[in-house]
């Protein structure tokens, strides 16, 4: 454990936001700092040499999706997931839980669900099948690969991310969604406290069976969707969890959340949570969702987000996002965004990136992930320095005001 750690460098005056460095044996975090997510072992599109380009300080990979294919036992043999991928600095994984409640009720994103009116604990999206079942001890899914039936417990998810080989590691957790009603929440909470508990004590097992590894962290995941008193308490039954001397190194911010509360919530579980460990909230990555979760506290973050919405030819800059492959791009003989230090903003016009996208060729991912990649580590990379430098406020209102005018 001497090779992880935390520290609180700077705060905002109000206690809350803080900068810090997490320490991990393959290197340094300096927060608030935003995870690039490679789901299966890449960034989709992008060399791993290039995210470390970009200013990524670590990646995640998917829990799910690694044992799946190729297998964790396949990467445990490589090396772990840093080896495997090329990847020299810090790796998270995430423990399964989000893609159990996708495969359950197929939503894929939860945070901008439209609820209004509706609660339903047997909820489906739309022409969906239902492919995962939750029960106390587990969840039982089939595989969307080829529909062979898998089972998930907290021991097995444990096992999975050891060998995966992750710095940081998520215990296993049911994520809910909005349409829920209030008693499965509270029936969600108490099931994940338990399975937390199952979590830590597999983990110092697995910790002390291959104690030839580097230290992996392991944080508890927050549960609770609007609720205050369900987020509150889930923080502190959390925060006090202990099986057999071993606590969570961090934590979790995960579950259903309405974008308008974001910070509200962040700052219920902040409040509850102990100040010298870290805390990832989980699945964002807009400006304005950044600003509002480190004002309340969070340290950490990761998002498919900006890689995903680049595949379909949408980029970030400054002054908004647009869509690169429509007909006022096709003679733009300009960076994407003047200033902007990225590899694609060096090298390329938008109307080249428009060529690529009308033409359906692989290099329009390749070069319009690298930006956005880009546009999203540097703002969190500022937000940090905003802190730093005592302008935390400033920035915000500089950055929003252009970003959403």
């Amino acid at each position: 454990m001497s090779d992880f750690g935390f520290e609180v460098t700077a705060t905002l005056p109000d206690g809350r936001g803080r900068a810090g460095t997490i320490h991990t044996p393959h290197g340094t975090i300096n927060t608030p700092a935003f995870v690039a997510v490679g789901t299966k072992a890449t960034v989709k599109a992008v060399l791993p040499e290039a995210v470390r380009d970009l200013g990524a300080q670590a990646v995640l990979a998917n829990a799910y999706h690694l044992y799946l294919q190729p297998g964790s036992d396949i990467v445990d043999a490589a090396g772990g997931l840093g080896a495997f991928m090329n990847w020299p600095g810090p790796t998270f994984t995430d423990s399964g839980g989000f893609q159990v409640m996708s495969l359950g009720a197929g939503f894929k994103k939860v945070l901008a669900m439209d609820t209004v009116g509706l609660a339903d604990d047997d909820v489906i999206a739309e022409g969906k099948t239902r492919l995962a079942h939750v029960d106390d001890d587990g969840v039982t899914f089939t595989s969307h690969l080829n529909g062979d039936r898998h089972r998930f417990t907290p021991e097995v998810s444990m096992r999975i991310q050891h060998e995966l080989g992750a710095d940081i590691m998520f215990a296993f957790d049911e994520l809910t969604t909005l349409m829920n009603t209030r008693g499965y929440q509270e029936q969600s909470v108490a099931r994940t406290q338990a399975w937390a508990v199952r979590c830590l004590a597999a983990h110092a097992e697995l910790t002390r069976s291959r104690a030839d590894k580097p230290y992996q962290a392991l944080f508890g995941v927050v549960q609770g969707a609007q609720y205050e008193d369900l987020r509150r308490r889930a923080a502190r039954d959390l925060a006090a969890l202990e099986v057999d001397g071993a606590s969570f190194d961090g934590f979790g911010i995960g579950g259903a959340l309405e974008k308008e509360n974001l910070g509200t919530i962040v700052g219920w579980v902040a409040d509850e949570l102990p100040r010298d460990k870290p805390r990832h909230l989980l699945g964002i990555s807009e400006p304005d969702d950044f600003f509002a979760a480190v004002a309340a506290g969070a340290d950490t973050f990761d998002c498919v987000m900006p890689s995903r919405v680049a595949r379909n030819a949408a980029l970030y800059t400054r002054d908004g996002r647009f869509n690169v492959n429509t007909a006022a791009h096709r003679r733009a003989f300009e960076p994407i965004e003047p200033g902007c230090d990225c590899y694609t903003c060096a090298h390329y016009t938008r109307a080249y990136l428009h060529h690529l996208f009308k033409a359906k060729e692989m290099l329009a991912s390749t070069l319009a992930t690298i930006h956005n990649e880009r546009f999203t580590v540097r703002l969190v990379d500022d937000i940090r320095a905003s802190i730093e430098a005592g302008d935390f406020d400033a920035f915000r209102t500089e950055f929003l005001g252009r970003f959403y005018r």
